[in-house]
């Protein structure tokens, strides 16, 4: 496994603020896809694009810096499914080696593969929730860009959905939170702080789990 990430930070402990302007996404696809019976990452959008490879383009054209997928036991599937969209040279894959610890250790193996460049930032979404339109990227972007609050996520009303936006001032914290209750426990805890986005893009809070859920959306 990679050895863990160590922040920048001042004499006195606080982080440090890089101002670099990196912003990568980090896309979690190494679930099992049990429910849904087959690889939901390879699954065809409405528009004819594999889910995996729909997400990663909107998350491009809405602004990333770059994207991280986080694979599991579909890997050569997800891989086969870039390479045939001429994106391998635009997105990076890494192997979660164990997914059944859950979604957190996805997303720590996503940090790992990101640290290096010391982002301002991260996004954060999950492969079945393939609709998110890029403007509502970008409306996070741009509200993380104005507040600076720890985390941000589009909500319509009092649903929240993807992709979230963790501050780097929160990095340790996602790091170090108990894999059993996963980034909910660090969203919990910055509750007052968090800035929810008002969007009307249904595409956000739409998550594809099941074939009926499937149906619905196709």
């Amino acid at each position: 496994m990679p050895e863990p990430f160590r922040l920048p930070t001042f004499a006195d402990g606080r982080l440090a603020r890089v101002a670099s302007g990196v912003l990568p996404a980090i896309v979690l696809a190494a679930g099992e896809s049990r429910r849904m019976g087959s690889p939901k990452a390879i699954l065809r959008a409405p528009d004819g694009r594999p889910f995996v490879v729909r997400v990663a383009s909107v998350l491009l054209e809405a602004g990333a810096s770059e994207v991280v997928i986080v694979t599991g036991p579909h890997h050569d599937l997800i891989k086969q499914a870039i390479q045939s969209a001429g994106m391998d040279h635009l997105v990076r894959l890494t192997r979660n080696p164990d997914p059944s610890r859950g979604q957190l250790s996805s997303l720590w193996t996503g940090m790992d593969a990101v640290m290096e460049r010391s982002p301002e930032a991260i996004l954060m979404t999950l492969v079945d929730v393939p609709s998110v339109a890029p403007a509502t990227i970008r409306a996070v972007i741009a509200a993380w860009r104005r507040t600076h609050a720890p985390i941000v996520r589009p909500a319509i009303g009092d649903r929240h959905g993807h992709p979230v936006l963790f501050d780097r001032a929160v990095f340790e914290e996602l790091r170090h939170a108990p894999l059993e209750q996963g980034a909910k426990r660090v969203v919990h805890a910055h509750r007052d702080a968090l800035v929810n986005v008002p969007v009307t893009d249904e595409g956000s809070l739409v998550d594809v789990d099941t074939p009926d859920d499937y149906r619905r959306l196709t």
